[in-house]
């Protein structure tokens, strides 16, 4: 048996100002079968998260490119 989704969650490639994005939003509105589409803001532990996430991946990369 398959399983039933209940949505999707979309990313965006860089913050970007509400206003900017609204045809976007309004575009996502337009498919089929979806009922809302609610933005994200991005706040302090957005930015701390992705900080984190890249210090990580730059540990990581130094490991391959220099193993200790």
């Amino acid at each position: 048996m398959t399983d039933r989704l209940a949505g999707f969650i979309v990313t965006l490639e860089t913050p970007v100002r509400e206003d900017d994005v609204e045809s976007t939003r309004k575009a996502i509105l337009q498919l089929k079968g979806v009922i809302s589409v609610s933005p994200v803001v991005a706040n302090a532990e957005f930015y701390m998260a992705r900080e984190q996430a890249r210090v990580e991946l730059t540990h990581d990369l130094l490991d391959v490119l220099a193993p200790k």
